[in-house]
């Protein structure tokens, strides 16, 4: 994804990684034992709706491209859990990452400031929205590392089943994406990033995804996988068959 944006905002060097454990409020932060305690007092389900909110809000925030303040996270999201609040803000934060390969990182410790930064590896995009365009991108390198890693096929039932566990439900309108299923089956097509094809002789209709001829031009197999891999803190040389496959295509392309 092109940086020109993106790069008005600090650098690598000049944000840290956001500290979940840090102080959250007026009160001491619970250890690491009450807090454990705390969360095995909460309802999961309690937990997990908190955690898709705080991602929401913070997705919302991101697109006005102002940092986001830990006063505004705790009045307007967190309220009443602060006493987990840590593990709500972990949680949050392996969402970002996984589904949208973006990390909450902390760029003023006085403020206690926050901005989303981008770990993806690099989609061009022509359009002039690039920022607001990020999280858009983000879920369709979450796609195409899915047909990558399955093989460069993967059938469609099992892409939403995977967006569903990231708390992407292509059933549900969401708040960011609007209609999942349209942004994915038909604008993302439409950009010639992704192949949707229907499956023959399937009974009820199925159908699959590959990687359209844009996604090819604009990333390539090596960088998924090192986003892969990244994202479940592995060597990319665990994945012996798509590690082969990436440096097959990374030294032909060297050669032209």
């Amino acid at each position: 994804m092109s940086q020109k944006k993106r790069n008005k905002r600090p650098g690598p060097s000049q944000v840290e990684p956001m500290e979940v454990d840090e102080e959250y409020s007026l009160s001491q932060t619970p250890s690491s034992s009450q807090l454990q305690r705390n969360v095995q007092r909460r309802p999961q389900s309690q937990m997990e709706a908190k955690v898709n909110e705080l991602v929401r809000f913070l997705l919302v925030k991101d697109q006005k491209k102002i940092p986001i303040k830990r006063a505004d996270i705790l009045k307007h999201v967190i309220k009443d859990y602060k006493d987990v609040c840590p593990e709500l803000l972990k949680r949050a934060n392996q969402t970002l990452q996984q589904a949208f390969g973006m990390e909450l990182v902390e760029i003023d410790p006085k403020s206690h400031s926050y901005i989303l930064v981008s770990k993806l590896p690099q989609l061009e995009r022509e359009s002039s929205k690039e920022d607001e365009d990020s999280p858009k991108m983000g879920l369709l390198t979450v796609i195409l590392s899915l047909i990558f890693m399955k093989g460069n096929v993967i059938k469609e039932s099992a892409v939403w089943e995977v967006l569903r566990r990231l708390r992407v439900d292509p059933g549900e309108k969401h708040k960011v994406f609007g209609d999942v299923k349209k942004l994915v089956t038909e604008e993302f097509v439409r950009q010639k990033y992704l192949e949707y094809n229907r499956l023959p002789h399937t009974e009820p209709p199925e159908s699959e995804f590959r990687w359209g001829p844009r996604a090819t031009k604009e990333t390539s197999k090596k960088q998924i996988l090192q986003f892969v891999a990244k994202i479940q803190s592995k060597d990319p040389t665990f994945w012996t068959s798509q590690y082969n496959e990436a440096e097959t295509e990374a030294n032909a392309a060297g050669r032209h």
